[in-house]
């Protein structure tokens, strides 16, 4: 049996003719954007995520009936884990702006946009758990003067703020590490 043995040949790249320099252009790198992790955007964002969950956590608290629904204790531990998340990313960002330090390694920006993927959609799905009951015990039931309504729509009103302030957190997050 004849066994063919490939071989491998190195050729030299061609010099440069036109006088370019020896080494090639460093690669072009995204600006950070506001509203991505370390800039003074991604802080006011994490400050109004955390600010508006810690908002409709104290006001759903504060009604003596939201735990005898499932929709709102889900909506409750939804934006307190939201708030949790968002000021612990508020942290961050407050000393990578401090020591002026960027936050575009690969894996920070993987975790910061599966986290805030995660608890996006966490609070969308509770607020929107929560503005189905409030309908359905405002509009349907007609059961406001026994309930506290004011309070459910406030409460349903700011955790649907919280992720509305979080999705460009999300999309920038993700938007940077799918052009890397």
């Amino acid at each position: 049996m004849n066994m063919i043995h490939p071989s491998v040949h190195p050729i030299e790249a061609p010099p440069f003719t036109d006088g370019a320099a020896v080494n090639p252009a460093p690669r072009v790198r995204m600006k950070d954007l506001q509203g991505m992790p370390g800039t003074p955007g991604g802080l006011a964002l994490r400050l109004c995520q955390f600010v508006s969950s810690v908002a409709a956590l104290c006001i759903m608290v504060s009604t003596s009936d939201f735990a005898s629904v499932t929709a709102f204790r889900y909506l409750v531990a939804a934006v307190g884990l939201q708030s949790l998340w968002s000021l612990s990313l508020a942290i961050v960002d407050i000393y990578a702006l401090l020591v002026q330090r960027c936050l575009r390694n690969s894996r920070v920006i993987s975790f910061f946009t599966i986290g805030d993927g995660m608890t996006s959609t966490l609070t969308f799905a509770a607020a929107c758990a929560s503005a189905g009951i409030t309908v359905l015990i405002g509009n349907d039931l007609n059961e406001c003067a026994h309930n506290h309504c004011t309070s459910f729509e406030t409460a349903t009103a700011m955790a649907f703020i919280s992720w509305f302030s979080v999705s460009p957190s999300f999309l920038l997050n993700f938007w940077s590490l799918a052009s890397r």
